[in-house]
């Protein structure tokens, strides 16, 4: 139907499908909901994060861990107490509040108690606090790290309190620590059984080759004033070192785990407790 225009056009548009829609939506008269009824219904999530304004309650819930060093003359108790945020709530939260280490060692009372306090002011600040970890486990004493049970080498004794920090984190569910997949624990377990064999067969060869006592006693009365001996072969047999971890006596320091388990596999370097291998 053709429309006849008197007036003199200014401007257009075109009229698309949505506008319609658009149109015909704003038609629909909409009920009025009450104020009340609206926030009655919305989510109200007042989740409490950590923060230095909350107090202490009466009560903390912690764990205290032992510290044995070579360093010290007597062991140490690290304490660290947590606060327990929206509590009984799908936000609850546990993070560390506190930290004590008693010992009856008198040496270290006055940096461990700087140490300490400052600590707890960073627990108590919020925030993410793991950093702590990495800057305390970065400390080497002058004099030299030593071997905690496991094979484990701390390169001080700050850096086992921050070893101990990181484990009560990773407890707590602050640090999260990244598994091995199934397809890594199936290679490591492989490479530990390929050296537990060659070791075994290392073993079983140099007992072969060792002579029998009637035999070494009959050489020796042959010989004219001489004195004979036999070495055996080099065997190694995989002893425990502590934490339930079996590692031969003669791995060495593996710089990724931190842990004396490091052996020569094929002419490659190859740790037994993290499956780092220098060869890739």
């Amino acid at each position: 139907m053709a429309v006849k225009i008197d007036k003199k056009i200014k401007g257009y548009s075109v009229l698309t499908p949505e506008d319609k829609a658009r149109e015909a939506a704003a038609a629909v008269p909409v009920a009025s909901v009450p104020r009340e009824t609206v926030e009655k219904e919305t989510p109200q999530d007042n989740i409490i994060q950590m923060h230095e304004r909350i107090e202490r309650p009466e009560v903390l819930i912690g764990s205290t861990y032992k510290i044995k060093s070579p360093l010290v003359e007597h062991a140490m108790y690290v304490t660290i107490n947590d606060i327990v945020l929206n509590a009984g709530t799908e936000h609850e939260l546990r993070r560390p509040f506190e930290i004590f280490v008693n010992s009856k060692s008198m040496e270290h009372f006055q940096w461990i108690v700087a140490l300490t306090r400052i600590m707890s002011a960073v627990f108590r600040k919020g925030g993410d606090v793991t950093f702590l970890v990495d800057e305390m486990k970065a400390v080497f004493d002058p004099r030299g790290g030593y071997f905690k049970a496991g094979g484990v080498y701390m390169p001080s004794l700050v850096a086992e309190l921050g070893a101990i920090v990181e484990e009560h984190m990773k407890s707590i569910g602050l640090i999260h620590d990244p598994e091995m997949s199934a397809h890594q624990r199936a290679i490591l377990a492989e490479k530990r059984k390929q050296y537990e064999d060659r070791a075994k067969k290392n073993s079983d060869v140099s007992e072969s080759s060792l002579p029998s006592p009637a035999t070494a006693g009959e050489g020796a009365r042959r010989a004219d004033g001489g004195a004979s001996s036999v070495s055996p072969g080099s065997s190694e047999d995989i002893a425990v070192t502590g934490d339930g971890a079996s590692f031969p006596p003669s791995a060495t320091l593996c710089h990724k785990c931190s842990t004396k388990a490091l052996v020569i596999m094929d002419g490659c370097a190859t740790c037994l407790n993290c499956g780092y291998s220098k060869c890739g």
